[in-house]
């Protein structure tokens, strides 16, 4: 509407002509085929034909819009919308700019892509390429190295041949010559033996005559030699008999040497016992506190041991031996006497330990030694059995060398009823002659050693040895309160210590262990010290194995209950084992009180006197407890 209000014109077309109607006559009517003509240019004039009508319409409303009051408001609102319509072209120009650049970008992006995708096609291409050739590299190389080694393969069997092939040959040419120089030397021998055998033919009266003129000639001088030496032994006999001062030196010469031969034996064998009674241990001795060269050479660091323990400040002599009350009295009575026996050198009492194994009693005995200042020797009774006929002399030797300790000895003799039992028939004489020995020893009061015996069935030892001990403490199993020492005593020696230590993989926390330690005494009954020791040891090792290194309640209660499960099978079997021997020993007890000999006579009296322990019988043996 611009260009109506003279704003813009619109332009003038340079060809008017475009303009005009075609002319309707403009062909013969007649013809056909100008008929057709005519149409088709008609049809293409009307569509340059204009049309007037719009013009026309366009000037009538200019006039109304002229002739309206509101003219100046239509303007205005024509140029508000003509300006509209040129920002909506223009934001439209911008749009089309913007997806044009978006395109734009679009396709550069799309061609990186490619590009890339391209060159990593290329990448991998180039590199499945060079992984190609390294495989036919290796192909190669390995197809040379295999032609390589066929080819040294072939070389050394050719070698190989070749080899065997010179070998043969050469053992072809010594079997050859071999054979050829046999027959030679067949020959040879042959030809010797023909001409030696003619020669000693032609010559026998020769050999004959020279073999006779040999052996009269050795029979002359044989016979000049006797009669020559038998003159000279006659005359020194005449001439030593002749003279008698030569005779009584002579005499006393022989009878000087026979003494010192003697004299030097009997002394060298005494020197030699007197340092063996104090320089060597005795074979029966299975641990000692003193000091001896052997041992000193063979185990240095041991000896050390043992003189750091001699001059370690003396200790309590129950110091961590548990017991009941009556027992500790009775044992504390017999540690002072021995220590005041000791001071004043008096005269020491042996003393019977009798109980079940793990109660105490080797224990006791050590801590007697260090607080009273002795010696201690431990010896078990099973070995003496185990030395056969070599037990007295080891008991002999036992004893001198007990005897040479200068600060007293205390002897333990543990397990004693093995060889210290009844003497009857049923004995051997060897085990005779072992007791023998030994009451030999310990019939006398002496202030040289002190005797402790252990033993579980103390019903079998002999009278002789009964009426050498002086005093007798019977070492039980511990109580409840025994046990609850002893559990806390262990606990604190195998777990607290170890974990406070900071050396052992143990944590403790988070547990009331007092009442922990009572409840496993209450689960305990029946258990000896050194099981309850086990058994602490036992808490240790598993505690240390776990993940986490972490002791508690529930995994000390469960190894309880297995220990005590062990304990109760271990009565079991030696419950059978008893019935077992007690059956196949009453038999020969019962063959023998109806007359008939048998040889197990001792494994009745034993299966009586385990009885008689059972029962209400008593000891005849003093008692302490």
């Amino acid at each position: 509407m611009s260009w109506l209000w003279g704003g813009r014109k619109p332009p003038l077309p340079e060809n008017f002509s475009e303009f005009v109607p075609p002319t309707e006559g403009g062909g013969s009517s007649g013809s056909n085929g100008g008929g057709n003509d005519n149409k088709k240019r008609d049809g293409a004039m009307e569509a340059y034909r204009f049309d007037s009508s719009a013009l026309e319409r366009a000037a009538e409303a200019a006039k109304a819009l002229e002739k309206s009051a509101n003219s100046k408001d239509y303007l205005e609102l024509s140029r508000q919308q003509e300006i509209t319509k040129q920002n909506e072209l223009l934001k439209q120009s911008k749009e089309f700019e913007v997806q044009a650049r978006q395109m734009e970008l679009q396709v550069e992006k799309t061609r990186s892509e490619e590009r890339i995708k391209q060159l990593r096609e290329q990448a991998n291409l180039d590199k499945q390429k060079v992984q190609y050739q390294d495989q036919l590299a290796r192909s190669r190389y390995d197809d040379q190295l295999e032609q390589q080694r066929r080819l040294n393969e072939e070389n050394l069997r050719r070698q190989e041949e070749s080899v065997q092939k010179q070998e043969a040959m050469r053992r072809a040419t010594l079997e050859h010559e071999l054979e050829k120089r046999a027959e030679l030397d067949l020959k040879r021998i042959e030809r010797e033996v023909l001409s030696k055998g003619k020669v000693e033919r032609d010559n026998q009266d020769l050999t004959l005559e020279q073999i006779r003129l040999k052996a009269k000639e050795d029979r002359e001088t044989r016979l000049e030699s006797i009669k020559s030496i038998g003159s000279l032994v006659g005359q020194g006999l005449h001439t030593f008999l002749g003279d008698e001062q030569q005779v009584r030196m002579a005499v006393a010469g022989l009878v000087a040497v026979s003494a010192g031969y003697f004299a030097a034996k009997g002394s060298l064998s005494m020197a030699f016992r007197f340092l063996e009674a104090r320089l060597v241990k005795p074979s029966l001795v299975r641990e000692t506190s003193r000091l001896s060269l052997t041992d000193t050479l063979k185990h240095p660091i041991d000896t050390c041991k043992k003189i750091v323990w001699r001059f370690k400040g003396v200790e309590d002599t129950l110091q961590g031996v548990i017991l009941k009350p009556k027992v500790e009295a009775a044992i504390r009575d017999i540690a002072l006497e021995t220590k005041n026996c000791r001071k004043a050198k008096g005269i020491y009492r042996n003393v019977l330990l009798h109980g079940p194994p793990g109660t105490g009693k080797t224990m006791f005995a050590k801590k007697l030694a260090r607080n009273s200042g002795m010696d201690f020797a431990i010896m078990t009774g099973g070995d003496v059995q185990l030395m056969g006929d070599k037990s007295v002399e080891a008991i002999h030797k036992l004893f001198e060398w007990a005897r040479t300790s200068r600060r007293g000895l205390i002897l333990f003799i543990d397990e004693a009823e093995s060889f210290l039992i009844r003497r009857h028939s049923g004995i051997s004489q060897n085990l005779r002659d072992t007791m023998a020995a030994f009451l030999s020893h310990t019939g006398d009061h002496n202030n040289r050693f002190m005797m402790i015996l252990t033993s579980n069935i103390p019903t079998v030892f002999d009278e002789a040895v009964i009426n050498r001990i002086h005093d007798a403490v019977e070492f039980g199993l511990p109580g409840l309160d025994e046990r609850t020492l002893l559990v806390g005593h262990y606990f604190q020696e195998y777990i607290l210590n170890p974990a406070s230590s900071g050396k052992w993989r143990i944590k403790v926390e988070g547990e009331n262990w007092t009442e922990v330690c009572k409840e496993v005494a209450k689960l305990t009954e029946g258990m000896s010290g050194r099981e309850i020791a086990h058994l602490a040891l036992d808490w240790q090792m598993k505690t240390i194995v776990t993940e986490k290194g972490e002791l508690t309640r529930e995994l000390m209660l469960e190894r309880t209950k297995v220990a005590m499960e062990r304990k109760k099978k271990t009565l079991l079997w030696k419950k059978a084992q008893q019935d077992e021997q007690s059956h196949f020993r009453a038999r020969p007890f019962r063959a023998r009180r109806s007359g008939r000999s048998s040889r197990t006579y001792l494994s009745a009296t034993l299966v009586e006197a385990v009885k008689a322990e059972g029962g209400a019988s008593e000891s005849p043996i003093p008692s302490a407890s």
